[in-house]
């Protein structure tokens, strides 16, 4: 690592159209961030410290790679990769050059910057995670504000705290988008008024900044993605899951040193870091303050007048009236939606009739203005006023709105209401009236109009419907109408090919949950069993996999006889298994439910329901490392898919056939299955998400292309892997992004493409730690390892490997364990290490053997062979047999690819012991059958082999 303070002058470097942040390692073109693999960024740094002047090659070497001895050929390599990242050479640009005999120069202008003016022009903006927009007016809050964007900068953690309707949120929105130019990075927003349940909350936040939960507790997962992260968390309304928020900020603010937390609560959440700030009233008028102008000084004033102007009104406040809207305002304690609430009725009944009718319904709170009463009793006789008002249906339309959580539709409120109370025409009409008078909000921007209740009204509402109503009858009809609505919701998705079932699903989710919440408490849970078996594909389509187990979990303990054995029981068992299996790992537990499943499925002949299970059990199987026993599903699903006489589902079958025919190396077999697979599954914009696993389509075109490599044809492969992996990215999938890469790699690393193999291992690792995909992470580190060694930086690569070996392991993803060993048996080769060598190579094997994924036999055999010829092993007919039976073994399953390898490695042991002739024919014979990837590495390598061992034979020959 190059120190960070060569650049004295400044923290930022400027050349051509390039900025360098010298202390965050980024490099900018314009305000598009361009990604420099570490080390040719730690040559820049070096080149730019001493621009202009020339920098012998050894004395770089020396300082870039301090902690490993390289030859000349990768500080090149390095070279040539910073040249192409710059474009160095295109349209006369010249940034690095090479000076014959000495070294490198950078030659192109260089200015630094200070920090400050650094700080100011490199800025740009953070993404925002659910932060809702800038508040076009403000009225009285903008020293609070201020207050705490300082207490945020000083403190880390501020908890504003007040009664309900004191506007905490709204300052809390105003402080995220004011904050200080100090205090850096995205802003995430976590509204947690729609949750019922504690454990929730990390759900809800790992969900807001975009990470798919993959365990019980997301809390490490969100620890991990933001901890080295400069970035404002707010979590707003903590009161109700007040344990568990304050559990997850005390671990942010332990572990996560660069982000600042800002709550809002009914109450201090009392850990460790937290400044509390109790968010005042607004300021009211004195009693003796008699005009316009002296009542308008005052914020709760102004927001008095604010809210009756827009209302409509055409009142004018005189001094007359002046005092009547100062004794309202002190009245109402200055908390602002108490306010908003008597402003609404001025339209109405003038500003002394107002005034009236505070002395009418809020007898109460006249008698205890001098006793300080608790605010939020305040705002409950404002609501009581208000809630006095309503007409009988309006407040029989209010009651019953209080069981929805979040937003909800008019469709939704005419079923909860009820049509045997409330005629449809009578229920949008008292929907209308309520949004006029502010107490049921309306979210813009929709198709459909949503609706909602602020918290505090919704909790007020919902006292009253449990005094008044049959608040069973409004909690079944609601649960119905959302049971009705997913289960036509997935008819719809299965349908329209367009349609994208996760943006749909998100607005309802938390009345769903609530629903959810409701029918397992109630002793008939035959209603909770057909919601979690409409929500389920739902929640999986959302990633919301531990809360699909909780859900289907609940629902397969209290199936009664008539669900079990059912079409609901599939679903029920098949996103049971699935969620399992990515929240939990690959257990057995998962393996059970979706062997119940697929039971069911064979006893009702439901065939499509049998190919899904039979697809989840194949990919169950090929992620666990059980490759026979995912060969045996991939051959019941092709039976499945030609009963079907399906295409779509033909092509699926195809998929999976042809991925474990890869890894079971009959690769003109896997070839077939997998470019039919491909020709039968159209390209989708939408993934069909969990459902299936991952993209049947761009699973079979990226082994496709590893089979390609495999059967010789290194540029056919190189191109569609590169593909494929554009493909991934585009669906916005990150399982199918993670396996495309992962794979993609492999043929890299095979071509010896270093550069594309270290930019995707990258993004890899980049994506899967933004997503805490944790074995995703770990094999992203484990294929950086295998890069490391094969450009010879065993130091380096050895101990990733071993980190990989270990925690794919621990979460049973054996996929490529084998990989990984194979590359750990040439690590200790070059570390000469040869017996631990030996002893992987062996472990490895046995891997093989055991797992059944045959397509990796004869390289490794090879490698073996090369450990055998080691100065500390020597011996050379072992390491001759091996090279055979690894040849044999290539060009039984086709593996031209491998058998040029072996042909190289054992033709080399032959011309150590001069049998030239025997290594002229054998590469003689293996160069004819290539016809592309003339410059691979490989290829290469055999080709001058055979020249020198040509050269060496003529030479031996009589005469000569």
């Amino acid at each position: 690592m190059i120190p960070q303070d060569l650049f004295w002058q400044g923290d930022e470097v400027s050349f051509g159209p390039f900025r360098l942040r010298v202390s965050e390692r980024v490099l900018r073109k314009g305000a598009t961030p361009v990604h420099l693999p570490p080390r040719a960024l730690d040559i820049l740094l070096v080149l730019l410290q001493q621009a202009g002047s020339v920098i012998d090659k050894n004395d770089l070497m020396a300082r870039v790679w301090s902690d490993v001895t390289v030859d000349a050929g990768s500080l090149r390599f390095h070279i040539g990769v910073l040249r192409k990242i710059l474009s160095d050479g295109e349209a006369g640009a010249r940034f690095v050059a090479t000076v014959p005999g000495k070294g490198y120069s950078f030659v192109c202008p260089v200015s630094y910057r200070m920090s400050a003016e650094a700080e100011d022009h490199s800025r740009v903006v953070e993404p925002n995670y659910g932060l809702p927009p800038r508040l076009g007016r403000m009225i009285g809050r903008d020293e609070v504000v201020e207050k705490v964007c300082g207490m945020l900068l000083d403190d880390r953690f501020v908890t504003i705290v007040g009664p309900g309707g004191i506007g905490k949120t709204t300052v809390a929105i105003a402080a995220a988008h004011q904050r200080s130019r100090q205090i850096d990075g995205a802003a995430a927003f976590i509204d947690l008024g729609p949750l019922n349940d504690p454990m929730l909350v990390p759900t809800a936040v790992a969900s807001t900044l975009g990470l798919m939960v993959q365990s019980d507790d997301p809390t490490p997962a969100i620890i991990g993605f933001i901890r080295d992260k400069n970035m404002l968390l707010i979590l707003d309304s903590c009161e109700h899951v007040i344990t568990s928020a304050a559990a997850l900020a005390e671990q942010v603010f332990r572990h996560a040193p660069n982000v600042r937390i800002l709550a809002t609560s009914r109450e201090a959440l009392r850990v460790e870091g937290e400044h509390v700030l109790q968010l005042p009233s607004l300021e009211n008028p004195p009693q003796n303050v008699q005009t316009v102008s002296d009542v308008l000084a005052f914020p709760a004033a102004q927001l008095f007048l604010d809210r009756v102007l827009a209302s409509g009104s055409s009142f004018e406040l005189n001094d007359a009236d002046a005092p009547t809207v100062g004794e309202i305002c002190r009245r109402l304690d200055g908390i602002a939606l108490a306010i908003e609430i008597a402003a609404s009725r001025v339209i109405a009944f003038g500003v002394k009739g107002t005034a009236a009718l505070l002395d009418d319904r809020f007898r109460l709170l006249g008698q205890g203005r001098r006793t300080a009463l608790q605010r939020h009793q305040t705002l409950a006789a404002a609501l009581d006023w208000s809630y006095g008002l309503l007409s009988d249906n309006e407040a029989l339309v209010l009651r019953r709105s209080s069981v929805f959580v979040g937003f909800f539709s008019m469709r939704a409120v005419v079923a909860v209401v009820g049509p045997d109370d409330l005629s449809e025409e009578l229920a949008f009409e008292a929907v209308g009236s309520l949004v006029d008078k502010s107490l049921i909000a309306v979210a813009s921007g929709a198709s459909e109009a949503r609706y909602r209740l602020l918290d505090t009204t919704r909790a007020y509402a919902l006292s009253k419907l449990m005094d008044r109503d049959d608040d069973n009858g409004v909690f079944q009809r609601h649960a119905i109408f959302y049971l009705m609505w997913a289960e036509q919701h997935e008819v719809a998705r299965r349908t329209d090919g367009d349609l994208d079932g996760g943006s749909a699903y998100d607005p309802h989710l938390a009345n769903i949950r609530a629903a959810l919440e409701w029918c397992f408490l109630q002793t008939d849970k035959s209603t909770g069993i057909a919601l979690a078996a409409a929500a389920a594909p739902l929640l999986l389509e959302s990633s919301l996999v531990t809360e699909c187990r909780r859900w289907t979990e609940l629902a397969i303990v209290n199936l009664d006889d008539l669900s079990r054995g059912t079409s609901r029981e599939v679903i029920l068992q098949a996103a049971l298994g699935l969620s399992l299996m990515f929240s939990q790992g690959n257990h057995e537990e998962a393996r059970t439910s979706l062997e119940r499943g697929l039971e069911v499925a064979e006893d009702l002949g439901d065939l499509p329901s049998q190919l899904q299970l039979i697809g989840r059990l194949h990919l169950f199987h090929y992620r666990t490392g059980n490759f026979r026993e995912a060969l045996k599903f991939a051959e019941r699903s092709e039976a499945v898919a030609l009963k079907m006489n399906d295409q779509g589902a033909l092509g699926a079958a195809n998929s999976l056939l042809g991925v474990s025919h890869h890894l079971m190396e009959d690769l003109e077999k896997a070839r077939g299955y997998l470019e039919s697979a491909v020709g039968h599954i159209p390209a989708s914009k939408h993934v069909d998400s969990l459902r299936l696993g991952l993209d049947y389509r761009n699973r079979a075109g990226i082994c496709l292309a590893r089979t390609l490599w495999l059967l010789g044809y290194a540029d056919r492969a190189t191109e569609l892997a590169r593909r494929v992996s554009i493909e991934a990215g585009k669906l916005n999938h990150p399982l199918t992004l993670c396996i495309a890469l992962i794979w993609a790699v492999s043929v890299y690393l095979w071509n010896g493409d270093w550069e594309n193999a270290e930019q995707s291992i990258e993004r890899l690792i980049a994506h899967a730690r933004n997503r805490a995909i944790v074995a995703y992470e770990a094999a992203g580190i484990g294929v950086r390892g295998y890069l490391a060694v094969m450009r010879g930086d065993h130091q380096a690569g050895l101990p990733m490997l071993r980190y990989a070996l270990i925690e794919t392991r621990a979460h049973r993803y054996e996929l490529m364990t084998t990989a990984f060993k194979s590359a750990l048996v040439e690590g200790l080769l070059m570390a000469g290490q040869a017996r631990g060598a030996l002893e992987a190579a062996d472990d490895a094997l046995a891997t093989v053997a055991r797992n059944g994924d045959v397509f990796n036999a004869a390289e490794l055999l090879r490698i073996k062979g090369h450990v055998f010829m080691a100065e500390t092993m020597k011996d050379m007919p072992r390491a001759e047999a091996l090279f055979i039976q690894s040849l044999e073994a290539a060009k039984a399953s086709g593996a031209r690819a491998w058998e040029l390898r072996t042909a190289t490695s054992l033709a080399g042991l032959w011309r150590s012991q001069r049998r030239l002739q025997a290594s002229v024919e054998l590469l003689e014979d293996v160069l004819a059958k290539c016809t592309e990837g003339f410059g691979c590495p490989d290829f290469v390598s055999a080709k001058q082999l055979l020249s020198d061992c040509a050269r060496l034979a003529a030479l031996d020959r009589p005469g000569s």
